[in-house]
Order: structure tokens, then sequence, then C-alpha cells
């Protein structure tokens, strides 16, 4: 009965890391950006859309729909005035471009864990389900909000592979990921790609903050916690693999989800952590990166 209660709870969170951390590697395969403002953009997304829901008692689900708008805007002010002026700046030598973005959205970050805290509070918060109720699978005992979120997951990257895959804007966007200085040479305009590929970001960010106050809650004080799980998935599955994205976060989900139930929930992320260490000492590129 425990090992089926491992494998539904473990899906759902694996299913929520991998369209946080989607985002995240997507961001980095485009543009070359390590944004360490993710758990940031996550974090208004999700406090926002439980601030509307909870004081003008609306539906959870037009609270949600106002936090991703906020997701997608908080991650178009990162890229406009955090990564964009630093790209284009020519006082930072271009080979330097990537370590200070690297410090501009660390300190970005902060500053909105710091702001979400002035506003809100550090006190946790969860939103209401977006499906109550209980479902009984095999006589496992499930929330009906915790299967939902697992499939609305899917829904999204499904959506997310569909437009890469099948449009010319997607197609557009693995070209600026194999070779953005050719794209430019064919006459793209290699800005524009960089905006769609923030715009893609900013959705599933925002997506994934709202699901994740729906499901599991959140604070202010979790913005550095996400920003590293992200990070970490990415490292474990590859830079810029967005299929070792996926595997990542299924890897870490329910490595976490085994040691909660069979060890103790104080420890969940330690098995994970030594998977990465290995990963990143036997093959540093990780388990289906290319760089």
């Amino acid at each position: 009965m425990i090992g089926l209660q491992i494998l539904i709870d473990g899906f759902a969170i694996s299913s929520l890391y991998a369209l946080g951390a989607i985002g995240f590697t997507l961001i980095f395969g485009v543009s070359g950006v390590l944004n360490l403002a993710h758990g940031g953009i996550m974090l208004i997304a999700a406090l926002i859309g439980w601030y509307v829901a909870y004081t003008f008692n609306v539906s959870p689900y037009i609270g949600g729909a106002v936090g991703i708008v906020a997701g997608l805007i908080s991650a178009y002010a990162t890229y406009y005035i955090v990564v964009r002026p630093i790209q284009r700046s020519r006082t930072i030598p271009a080979e330097e471009h990537e370590i200070f973005i690297l410090t501009a959205t660390l300190l970005w970050g902060i500053m909105i864990q710091v702001g979400m805290d002035f506003l809100f509070t550090d006190n946790p918060v969860t939103m209401r389900p977006l499906l109550p109720g209980v479902i009984s699978v095999l006589g496992v005992r499930t929330p009906k909000n915790e299967m939902m979120i697992g499939v609305l997951c899917w829904v999204v990257i499904g959506l997310m592979w569909l437009l890469i895959n099948r449009t010319r804007a997607g197609k557009t966007l693995l070209a600026a990921s194999d070779n953005p200085r050719a794209l430019g040479l064919l006459g793209f305009e290699i800005s524009r790609v960089y905006l769609l590929a923030w715009t893609i970001y900013g959705l599933l960010a925002g997506v994934a903050g709202v699901l994740l106050a729906s499901f599991l809650g959140i604070s202010s004080a979790g913005a550095g916690e996400l920003t590293a799980s992200a990070f970490s998935i990415v490292v474990l599955g590859g830079l810029g693999s967005v299929t070792g994205s996926l595997v990542g976060a299924y890897i870490v989900g329910y490595l976490e989800t085994i040691t909660a139930y069979l060890i103790a929930p104080t420890l969940r992320p330690i098995p994970a952590l030594l998977l990465l260490v290995v990963v990143v000492y036997v093959r540093p590129q990780g388990l289906l990166g290319r760089r």
C-alpha cells in the first residue's frame, strides 16, 4: 500500500518539479542565461495568486490566472531590467557577460524575496484546492487536487512540446539554441527570439508557482530553495536539455518521496543531492546534456 502511495505522491511532486525546471533549462538552452531569480518569479506568481483568491474571495482559478500573469510580468522585468542591459553593455567584456548575469539575477532574486517578505510576511500560505475532495486509487485515498496537478503539469508540458516542435516560432527557438549567430545571419532578430523564450519561461514559471501554492503551499523564505531545486534538476539532467530536465525531475521527485516515506521527511533532499554530486563528478555535462 505504501508503495502505491509513493508512486502517486512522487508522480505529482515530480511533475511539478519538471514544469518548474523546464522553463529554467529553456532559457539557458536558448540564451545561455542561468536565471538565479527563478525561485523569486515562481514566488511572485504563487503569492499574488493566493492573495487575489483569498482577499477577494474569488475562485482559485481566477486567482491562479492573475498569478500566472504576475509571473509573466516578473519574467519580463527580469529580462529587461537585469539581463538585457548586461547583454548589450559595451563596458562589460563579452566573455564576462555570463558571470555578471549570474550575479545580477542572484541579487535580483534576493530583492524579490525581501520584497515579497515585506508585502506578505514569511508565513507559509496555501491556495484553496483547484479540485476539492478525495479519490480512492486501489485503496489509497488521495486528494483529487494532487492528481489534477500532476495531469495539469503534463498538459502544459505537452503544449510546450507542440509549440517547440510543431510551429515555426518553436523551430526558431531550437535553431537559436544550436547556433544563434547563424540564425542572426539568416535575418532573424535575435532579441525577438530571446523575448519569445522569456515569454514561454514566464508562463511556465507562473503556472508552476500557482500549482505549487495549491499543492504544497509556499512562503517567501522558500524562493532560494525553489531556485536550488530547479538548478539541481537541470544540472543532473544536463544544462540545456529539456528531456534531461524531465528525467532529472522524476529522479529527484521520487528519491525525495521515497526518503520522506521510508526514512524521514527532514532528510528528503539528501539522497538527490548525493546523486547530483556523483553525476557531476562522473559526467559533468549531466545525464543527457551536450555541454
